[in-house]
């Protein structure tokens, strides 16, 4: 888990990923859409991917992806970006992490 917290840290924006997740990728677009540019990480394209799921697994993904940090803290999956962003607070907290500008 250390290393997933790690990699998280390593970005403003960081989205753990598989690469034939179509959620993962709606997910990715709509961050994009805001102007930030996310750290993507595919886990079934990384040697240790499966370690990674299963740490973010633990640490309550479920599904595993997407799992998105903003701002060096976990947010959660597809339903809390969904709802931050329904909610209008997806662009503040991209703000406050200094992933985007205004």
């Amino acid at each position: 888990m250390d290393m997933v917290m790690k990699l998280g840290a390593a970005s403003p924006v960081v989205i753990f990923s598989k690469s034939s997740c179509c959620i993962s990728h709606s997910i990715e677009t709509l961050i994009r859409s805001f102007g930030a540019n996310p750290t993507v990480y595919e886990l079934d394209r990384l040697p240790n991917g499966k370690q990674i799921e299963k740490a973010l697994i633990e640490l309550g993904c479920q599904p595993s992806v997407p799992a998105v940090f903003i701002g060096n803290e976990f947010v959660g999956g597809s339903n809390e970006i969904m709802s931050l962003n329904v909610r209008s607070k997806l662009k503040q907290l991209l703000i406050r992490a200094n992933a985007i500008w205004v």
